[in-house]
């Protein structure tokens, strides 16, 4: 599995987001948090930011939907050319036909599950997906601790995802730090979204090569 590190602008300074991905060229993604104060308890950005920072950066945009009725609004953001959209499993209600139109507008299709939604009923949707995403805190909010709760689920997601073929990435976002990711990559995820421990460092650039060393050794 090749490791793939996604900085999220969650833990960036909202009044320079150009500049907060310019400091993490050297990562894979630029992970956008979409929320919308109502699927999660916190407001964040939409829509014309991610338009606004697809003019600024040269990375991929991986924008996680954590919003009510993403059946409506996520193939909006494949069309504006965010390279991964990814959906909720609680909040989707169509969630073959939403896959479906983010991969036919160009993007990767991301599906999402809470800590606590459980990944075996889902598994007759991994055909339509390129990425899983299993949230390793509750969402909403930056800086919480990682759940090692969600470990076995990791485990048995990827066992899920090689029994059909092994071509779905494994995205973990939550608490991903120093001290949690290799016990990620060791249950079997391979693209990791980091906040704080990206933001928060002093070298940013420094720390997303620090945490892709940790993950790619484990």
């Amino acid at each position: 599995m090749a490791v793939q590190i996604s900085p999220s602008i969650l833990s960036a300074d909202f009044a320079r987001l150009a500049e907060a991905a310019a400091a993490v060229s050297n990562a894979d993604w630029l992970h956008v948090d979409v929320m919308d104060n109502h699927f999660v308890p916190n407001l964040t950005l939409g829509l014309p930011v991610v338009e606004s920072l697809l003019k600024a950066t040269s990375l991929p945009l991986d924008c996680h939907l954590m919003i009510e009725d993403p059946d409506r609004w996520a193939p909006a953001y494949a069309e504006a050319g965010a390279g991964s959209v990814t959906i909720h499993a609680e909040a989707a209600r169509a969630p073959v036909r939403t896959l479906r139109q983010i991969r036919a507008a160009g993007a990767r299709s991301g599906f999402a599950l809470n800590p606590a939604t459980a990944i075996e009923p889902y598994e007759d949707l991994l055909g339509e997906i390129d990425m899983l995403l299993l949230m390793t805190v509750e969402p909403g909010f930056g800086g919480q601790r990682f759940l090692d709760v969600v470990l076995p689920k990791i485990r048995r997601a990827r066992a899920l995802i090689e029994r059909h073929g092994g071509q779905i990435w494994l995205q973990v976002d939550g608490g991903v730090a120093a001290e949690t990711i290799e016990r990620c990559a060791e249950a079997g995820a391979d693209v990791f979204v980091a906040g704080n421990a990206v933001y928060g460092a002093g070298d940013p650039a420094a720390a997303v090569d620090a945490l892709r060393a940790l993950a790619a050794g484990a």
